[in-house]
């Protein structure tokens, strides 16, 4: 079964904070989720669908049913890191196809910020990892970043030009975190935290959060706000393959074509990208394993203002991405969605808008590069 036009993306909401000492996670969930459904012209009493992960407080999803007062038929708790959002929008939209559902909620919220934490799982490898600095992300990214170097002649500089890139757009969003446009020299002047990886190469630590409504197609047509179809989705883990893992790719050379062939589109067709950024070396792999240009290629695309909007190339993260703007929980996901929402609905800020923004893909990663990751795409579209 195809999810091609069964669900609607109706509401989508960024929690506007970005430093929130005095919120619970669970106060973060909820207000995103009111944010959603407001967005959509909906009640939390219209739901009766909802997908988190897990860094949701307690019991997961029924906790949250719970503090929300949700009354429910289905529920999904997926985890996949930065990319679960966008796996809960695909399998909302199955669900939705299925008649599981009519109006489903995707939360995202924590407070990395003011409360960090670690994750509450404890997995088969680290024992084999942790001792060699495996635990922390950036060592893990800068061992693909260098790899990328090594096969493909990449420098820092070309990588530069991404957070370049993502600052230029962050400065027109009035939530971003880091709201100053940087130069290529000083990405490559900030302190090193992980060789090849700058302080600079690296996202933004923030609180906060997002959500979103999915509806089926019956609800969509009923709602004031402009809903977005769901085109294609695909999702592919990744992993270390027994120690045969190749470092200069991401899983999104399986999630990417799986979300095109469904959506009927190909990279020339896409208008704008969120791409997932913990730093910079994801966005450049992605881009490339998406199929916008040649594998290896990457670095020469980014260096010509390709992904500066809204005339570039391919713009991308125009609210400034995990970057500059917000990766609240230290998992971007959602907020990928919401841009391409934005731009689809001809919302973001003006100074960044895509012209005629017809069609956008979001992407997310979750995990690391540098081990193991799950991987997930989606290609929305606006309909007159």
């Amino acid at each position: 079964m195809s999810i091609y036009g069964r669900a609607y993306i109706a509401g989508a909401y960024e929690h506007p904070g970005r430093h929130l000492p005095d919120k619970s996670i669970a106060q973060v969930h909820a207000e995103v989720a009111l944010g959603a459904v407001a967005d959509a012209g909906l009640t939390l009493d219209d739901v009766d669908a909802y997908f988190c992960a897990a860094e949701t407080p307690g019991f997961g999803a029924i906790s949250m049913a719970e503090y929300m007062g949700l009354k429910l038929r289905y529920t999904d708790t997926t985890e996949s890191g930065g990319s679960s959002p966008l796996m809960h929008v695909g399998h909302a939209a199955a669900a939705i196809a299925m008649g599981k559902a009519r109006v489903a909620l995707i939360t995202l919220g924590g407070k990395p910020r003011t409360a960090p934490q670690r994750p509450k799982f404890y997995a088969p490898e680290n024992t084999f990892e942790e001792p060699f600095g495996l635990w922390a992300q950036a060592p893990a990214y800068a061992l693909a970043a260098r790899r990328h170097m090594h096969e493909f002649g990449t420098t820092s500089a070309q990588l530069a030009e991404i957070k370049v890139a993502a600052s230029i757009h962050a400065q027109h969003n009035p939530n971003a975190l880091l709201q100053k446009p940087v130069t290529i020299e000083e990405v490559l002047e900030s302190p090193m935290v992980s060789d090849p990886l700058h302080r600079l190469d690296c996202c933004v630590v923030t609180d906060g959060g997002g959500a979103l409504i999915v509806v089926a197609p019956e609800v969509a047509r009923e709602l004031p706000r402009h809903s977005i179809k769901i085109l294609g989705h695909g999702e592919s883990p990744k992993h270390t393959d027994n120690g045969r893992i190749d470092l200069t790719y991401s899983g999104a050379v399986w999630s990417g074509p799986r979300a095109f062939e469904e959506a009927g589109v190909t990279p020339a067709d896409i208008d704008y990208a969120s791409i997932y950024d913990s730093f910079t070396i994801t966005v450049l792999q992605q881009i490339e394993d998406l199929g916008f240009f040649e594998k290896g290629k990457g670095g020469q695309f980014v260096s010509d203002g390709a992904l500066v909007a809204p005339y570039g190339v391919l713009p991308f993260n125009t609210d400034g991405g995990g970057l500059c703007n917000n990766h609240p929980s230290n998992r971007g996901g959602v907020t990928k969605v919401i841009e391409a929402v934005r731009q689809l609905r001809g919302e973001a800020q003006p100074a960044v808008q895509v012209p005629d923004c017809e069609i956008a893909l979001a992407n997310g990663t979750g995990g690391s590069l540098g081990t193991r990751m799950g991987s997930a795409t989606l290609i929305l579209g606006r309909e007159s």
